[in-house]
C-alpha cells in the first residue's frame, strides 16, 4: 500500500515535471499540432489530426484534470497516473534529439504530457 509520504513525493515530482499550466496545456491540446503526434493505444504512429487519438493526447486531458483536483480529493488511481506522467517525461527527456527542437515531434509529444522542454 502506498503511504502518505510516497503520495507527497509523487505530487511534488508531478508538479515539477508538468511545467505547463492547466490553461496552457488545454489550449495546446486543442491544436492540430497536438493531435498530430504520438502513438495510438494500438501502436500506430499518429501523423495527422484526423487519426485516432494518441495516448499522449489522451493523457494530456487527464493531466489537466489532475492539476485541477484539490490534493484532498486525489485517489490512488490519480497518483498512479501521476507516476506514469513522471516516468514518461523523464524517459523522453533522456532521448532529446540533436539540433533545434522547437518544432520537433519530440517536443510536441512531451507537451501533450504537460512538459514543454523550452519553458
Amino acid at each position: 500500500m502506498t503511504t502518505a509520504p510516497d503520495h507527497q513525493d509523487t505530487l511534488h515530482e508531478f508538479r515539477k515535471v508538468v511545467n505547463m499550466t492547466p490553461a496552457a496545456l488545454q489550449r495546446w491540446l486543442e491544436t492540430d499540432e497536438s493531435r498530430s503526434v504520438g502513438m495510438t493505444a494500438g501502436g500506430q504512429r499518429v501523423t495527422e489530426p484526423a487519426q485516432a487519438e494518441s495516448v499522449g493526447h489522451h493523457m494530456g486531458q487527464r493531466i489537466v484534470q489532475l492539476q485541477r483536483l484539490p490534493q484532498a480529493e486525489l485517489t490512488p488511481d490519480d497518483y498512479a497516473d501521476m507516476r506514469k506522467v513522471i516516468g514518461y517525461v523523464h524517459r523522453h527527456l533522456a532521448q532529446r534529439p540533436a539540433g533545434d527542437i522547437e518544432g520537433s515531434r519530440w517536443r510536441k509529444s512531451l507537451m501533450n504530457w504537460g512538459h514543454d522542454p523550452l519553458a
